[in-house]
């Protein structure tokens, strides 16, 4: 990938002393990342920074667990920027709520978009998912959906909660 070194994404994703820690969830390690322009680190980072800026490093990689998930299934946009703006030309009525609620996308808080950028980058470089258990959904606690009633809970990290569609069996 474009504007990331291998030698950053290999100490970034290289185990802590806790080896159940894949990668290095470290705010302050991930800052130091160089920054990319590629358009599907800048979709995925965006995501990251107005759905779970909010949250620590934990919840905004299984954010981007998420969106990741989607693209690998056939029922959602097989791109991070086609998962990312899946019906952002509909007011309220998109996969996630920035994209489509009519406030600026523009990321105003340098420290929370280097990041999401951060993220974006090693998660787009193939780093393991790990946190969310397949999570295709998520919602904050705030919120009540009712397609949360019929999907399995996978997760929870900070104010989001992270679901699994259910399996579906067919007979033949």
């Amino acid at each position: 990938m474009r504007g990331v070194s291998s030698s950053l994404v290999s100490r970034a994703t290289t185990p802590f002393d806790n080896p159940a820690d894949i990668l290095r969830y470290d705010a302050s390690y991930l800052m130091e990342m160089p920054q990319s322009n590629d358009t599907p680190v800048q979709c995925l980072a965006e995501a990251i920074y107005h759905e779970a800026r909010g949250e620590d490093v934990y919840g905004q990689f299984a954010v981007a667990e998420v969106i990741l998930n989607r693209v690998d299934l056939p029922n959602y946009p097989d791109s991070v920027c086609g998962v990312v703006h899946q019906n952002a030309e509909h007011l309220n009525a998109c996969q996630f709520s920035y994209a489509c609620n009519g406030r600026s996308r523009e990321m105003v808080e340098p420290s929370a978009r280097r990041l999401a950028n951060a993220i974006a980058q090693i998660m787009l470089s193939g780093a393991p998912r790990e946190l969310t258990d397949g999570a295709t959904h998520f919602h904050t606690t705030g919120v009540r959906p009712r397609w949360a009633q019929s999907f399995h809970r996978t997760a929870q990290f900070g104010s989001h909660l992270f679901y699994r569609e259910p399996v579906r069996l067919t007979l033949n």
